[in-house]
C-alpha cells in the first residue's frame, strides 16, 4: 500500500516503530508506536508522538485506531472505496487551477474535500477562505465578496477588500452557491471570466488570481432548468465535478470518522478513548440522516455517557431518536441527484476510455465533458435531440462527440435507458 488516509507512506511524514525501539525518526515526522497488550488503547505522548496498544490486530476498532494515529489533524479520513476514489481523484486535479464543483447532501464533508484540494495544490501556502452564501443576507453578500470603498454605502466607514481579494493567490470556497441571488451570480460570472473584481463604490477593476471551489447540496442542473441558477455560471463552475455520497452509503468510513472525532474531542496529551467493535457495529447500521455532522454529535454524546471510560461501547451510543438499537440494514433511500460524477459505472467507463485511448481522454477537460455527456444521455433515455438540447449544443456536435467517445472505448449504449441503442 503506497498511501493511507491521504498520507504517502515512506515520505517521512509518518514514522512507525514497535514500542521500545529508539530508532530516531526523520525531522518533523509523526511517530506512531505499536505494541500488543490486553486492550485497545491510544496514548498521546507529545504533539507528534502517539502510542497504540492492541489486543486483536484484526478488529475494526484496532484498524481505525491505527489509521487515525497515523493521520494528521488536517488529513482526510476515509476507508470506504467510494470515498477513497473521490479523494484520489481530487488529488489528481489539485495540481491544476481549474474550478471544482463539489456536490452532496448537507453534512457530508464538502468543505473537508475542498480544503483537501487546496492543501494538495500549488496554492497550499496561500489563503483558503470559505464563504457560506446561505449564511449572509443578500444585501451584504455582494459587499463581503467583492469589497467596497469607504463611504460606498451607509455604515461603510472604512474600505474592505472583500473575500475574493483576500483569497488572492489561494482558493475561495463558495459554499451553498445555489443560494446566491441571480443578480450577484452575473457579477460573479464576470469576475471569473475577467479575473478581476470591482469593489462597490469603485470604478477601476482590481486583478485577482483565485481558484474557485463551489459547493452545493441542491441539484444545480434542476436549479438551472427552473431559472434559479444561471446556466453560464453553472458551466463556468462545473469544469470538474466531485460528488460526496451520504454517510449511509459509506459504511466503511464510519469507524474511522468516529475514532478521528474521539481524538479531536480528547485532551492534547494522555489517553484517548477508542471505539469498540460493538459500537462500530451499531453505528454502521444507522441511517445517518444528518450525515457526518450527526455522527459527530453522537460521538460527543458518547464521550459524556462514557464518563471517562477509555472504551466507547454500544451502551454509550445514543441517537437523536433515543438509545441505539441493532437492526438489519435496509436498502439505502434514494438520495437527491447532485452532479454527474456519482454513478460508479460512469467512472468505470471514463477510466476504461482513458486507458484505451489516452490521446482522446487524457485531459481533465475531456474527462469532465465525457461525464456530462453520459449523464445527459442517460437522463434523456438515449434520445440524441433531447440530449443535445440539454447540453446546449447542436445534434451534429453531439454526434461528433459520441463518435470520438466510441473510438476511445466508451460503451455509449450502456447509458441509454434499459441498454437501448442511442436514437433520435
Amino acid at each position: 500500500m503506497s498511501s493511507i488516509c491521504g498520507i504517502t507512506l515512506g515520505s517521512g511524514a509518518v514514522f512507525v516503530r514497535d514500542a521500545g525501539e529508539d530508532a530516531p525518526p526523520p525531522p518533523k515526522a509523526r511517530v506512531v508506536e505499536f505494541s500488543r497488550g490486553e486492550a485497545l488503547t491510544i496514548t498521546r505522548k507529545g504533539a507528534r508522538h502517539v502510542a497504540v496498544t492492541y489486543a486483536d490486530a484484526m478488529s475494526d476498532g484496532a484498524l481505525a485506531a491505527a489509521l487515525c494515529a497515523m493521520s494528521g489533524p488536517e488529513d482526510p479520513i476515509a476507508g470506504d472505496p467510494e470515498s477513497l476514489a473521490i479523494f484520489a481523484l481530487a488529488q489528481r486535479i489539485a495540481a491544476s487551477d481549474i474550478p471544482v464543483l463539489v456536490g452532496g447532501p448537507t453534512g457530508t464533508g464538502k468543505e473537508v474535500l475542498s480544503r483537501f484540494v487546496h492543501s494538495r495544490s500549488s496554492r497550499a501556502d496561500k489563503p483558503f477562505i470559505a464563504v457560506n452564501c446561505a449564511a449572509m443576507p443578500e444585501t451584504m453578500l455582494e459587499a463581503m465578496l467583492f469589497g467596497y470603498q469607504k463611504g460606498a454605502f451607509t455604515g461603510a466607514n472604512a474600505a474592505s477588500e472583500g473575500f475574493i481579494r483576500a483569497a488572492d493567490g489561494g482558493s475561495l470556497l463558495l459554499d451553498e452557491i445555489s443560494e446566491m441571488p441571480l443578480a450577484l451570480q452575473a457579477k460573479l460570472l464576470r469576475a471569473l471570466q475577467e479575473q478581476e473584481v470591482v469593489p462597490i463604490g469603485a470604478s477601476v477593476p482590481v486583478k485577482v488570481d483565485v481558484r474557485i471551489i463551489a459547493a452545493a447540496n441542491r441539484d444545480l442542473p434542476l436549479e438551472v432548468a427552473e431559472g434559479r441558477f444561471r446556466q453560464d455560471l453553472y458551466y463556468r463552475l462545473n469544469v470538474f465535478p466531485l460528488g460526496l455520497e451520504a454517510l449511509e452509503r459509506r459504511p466503511q468510513d464510519v469507524a474511522l470518522l468516529a475514532q478521528a472525532m474521539l481524538m479531536r474531542h480528547s485532551p492534547a496529551l494522555g489517553p484517548v478513548p477508542c471505539i469498540a467493535d460493538s459500537a462500530i457495529e451499531v453505528l454502521k447500521h444507522h441511517d445517518w440522516p444528518g450525515n457526518v455532522r450527526e455522527l459527530e454529535n453522537v460521538i460527543r454524546r458518547a464521550l459524556l455517557l462514557a464518563d471517562g471510560a477509555l472504551s466507547i461501547g454500544a451502551e454509550h451510543v445514543m441517537f437523536d431518536r433515543g438509545p441505539a438499537r441493532m437492526k438489519r440494514r435496509e436498502e439505502p433511500r434514494e438520495s437527491a441527484r447532485v452532479i454527474p460524477l456519482k454513478p460508479a459505472v460512469r467512472e468505470t467507463a471514463v477510466r476504461e476510455a482513458s486507458l484505451r485511448e489516452e490521446a482522446c481522454l487524457s485531459s481533465v477537460k475531456q474527462e469532465s465533458e465525457t461525464r456530462a455527456i453520459l449523464q445527459a444521455l442517460e437522463d434523456c433515455d438515449g434520445n440524441r435531440l433531447r440530449t443535445a438540447d440539454r447540453l446546449g449544443i447542436s445534434e451534429r456536435t453531439l454526434r461528433y462527440r459520441l463518435a470520438s467517445m466510441r473510438e476511445a472505448g466508451v460503451e455509449i449504449e450502456r447509458f441509454a435507458s434499459g441498454g437501448a441503442q442511442c436514437r433520435r
